[in-house]
C-alpha cells in the first residue's frame, strides 16, 4: 500500500517553480514509488491535442486527441478514469502493449483542463480507490505548485 501522505510531502519538496523540471521530477518520484507500474507521466493540452510531457517508462504516444483513448476521454470528460483492463476500453490507444490497467487524472488551470497525469501498469486492476484518491490529491498539488505558473 502506497503512503500517499509521504508521497505528497516528497512531491511538494520537489516543486521549484520550473514547470518542466517539476513535472519530470514528480513523474520520476511516482515511477520509483508506485509498485507494479510501467509508465508514469504527463500529457499537456495544446489546442484539442494532448502532447507528451515529462514521463518515466517506455516510449509513448506523442499526441492523443481529446476524447480518444483513456487519456483523451478523461480530459474531455474532466474526470478521473481508472480502467482495470485497458484492452476492454473502447478506443484504447496501445502506446505500450505491456500495459494492462491505467489511471488518468485531469489537471486544471483557471478552472479548465490543461492536461492529465497518466499512470499505466502491466497488472490488471492495479489501481484501487485509495490510489485514485491519493493520485487526485497529488494532481491537486501539481495544479497548485506547478501549473498555476505555467
Amino acid at each position: 500500500m502506497t503512503d500517499y501522505d509521504l508521497l505528497l510531502r516528497q512531491a511538494e519538496a520537489l516543486c521549484t517553480g520550473h514547470v518542466t523540471a517539476d513535472l519530470a521530477n514528480v513523474s520520476a518520484l511516482l515511477f520509483a514509488s508506485l509498485k507494479d507500474v510501467n509508465w508514469a507521466g504527463f500529457y499537456l493540452l495544446e489546442g484539442d491535442t494532448l502532447v507528451l510531457g515529462p514521463f518515466q517508462g517506455n516510449v509513448a504516444c506523442v499526441e492523443i486527441a481529446r476524447g480518444k483513448g483513456v487519456c483523451g476521454t478523461a480530459a474531455a470528460a474532466d474526470r478521473t478514469l481508472s480502467v482495470p483492463d485497458v484492452h476492454r476500453f473502447p478506443g484504447h490507444i496501445a502506446c505500450d502493449s505491456a500495459s494492462r490497467s491505467e489511471i488518468v487524472v485531469p489537471l486544471h488551470k483557471g478552472g479548465r483542463v490543461i492536461g492529465v497525469l497518466d499512470i499505466d501498469s502491466p497488472q490488471l486492476s492495479r489501481f484501487s480507490e485509495a490510489d485514485q484518491a491519493g493520485l487526485e490529491r497529488l494532481a491537486a498539488l501539481v495544479e497548485e505548485k506547478v501549473l498555476k505558473n505555467a
